[in-house]
């Protein structure tokens, strides 16, 4: 998979980063998806249980950390650190993945993916939105029409694993049931855009806790979501790399 910058002729703006997509249909056929991306979400604490959630908030707040006003929160992404390589890029050696599903908007199609939102956790205790566009977001690049799952949406599954002495080790679980209404999401992160076109943007859904409870730092992160009614997944894993060759 490709990424490439294409001009949007005629409109003086910046150029649009295109992502070069594998479209997955419902019975395993597959299909060239050239997507333009003109805008990346990220949304946060998108769980179903939001007076749970606000608490976690809360908490997150006592102990120091920049946490948001009110929930979803919803924190936006320079377009240029999207990817779909299997490897990144990092500064520091405290960043970490966190598997999310990942919608695709582009005309009047949505396209469900999933990704890693990697974020620099120390800049995090500091300013959430500015750990949201220090590290490269990664997608898989393979996705499904949005419609092709929607029907049994909470019976989907969200893993990730990383690498613990040379060990792959389960790092999150946990279904889509956990999260917000497939709708009522959407129809919150429309209410924010301030035109309210989601044309063209790539939207990180949120994540879970992990199992451990405690963030973990590791050389990999795989992340996989599984459809478990029509018998398929959409998975990435990729090599984190800290920047260590100055001296």
């Amino acid at each position: 998979m490709t990424e490439g910058e294409a001009p949007r002729p005629g409109t003086g703006e910046l150029n649009v980063r295109t992502l070069n997509l594998t479209l997955v249909d419902a019975g395993g056929g597959r299909s060239d998806l050239e997507f333009p991306v003109a805008r990346i979400l990220d949304a946060g604490f998108t769980g179903r249980n939001q007076a749970g959630a606000m608490k976690h908030v809360e908490e997150l707040r006592a102990h120091g950390v920049a946490a948001p006003d009110r929930i979803p929160a919803y924190y936006a992404v320079t377009r240029e650190m999207i990817t779909t390589d299997d490897e990144i890029e990092v500064l520091g050696d405290t960043t970490s993945g966190e598997v999310e599903a990942v919608f695709l908007f582009k005309g009047d199609q949505v396209y469900l993916g999933v990704g890693s939102d990697h974020t620099d956790r120390e800049l995090e205790k500091d300013s959430i939105p500015k750990s949201k566009v220090i590290c490269p977001k990664v997608v898989c690049g393979q996705v499904w029409k949005l419609a092709d799952v929607k029907p049994h949406w909470d019976r989907m599954k969200l893993r990730s694993w990383v690498e613990l002495d040379g060990e792959r080790t389960l790092y999150q679980e946990g279904s889509l049931a956990d999260f917000l209404p497939v709708d009522d999401f959407l129809r919150g992160v429309k209410a924010v855009v301030r035109d309210g076109s989601l044309d063209g943007m790539v939207l990180y859904m949120g994540t879970m806790p992990t199992l451990g409870k405690e963030l973990l730092f590791s050389s990999t992160f795989e992340g996989r979501l599984s459809d478990d009614v029509l018998g398929r997944e959409l998975s990435f894993r990729y090599r984190i790399r800290p920047m260590e060759w100055l001296t």
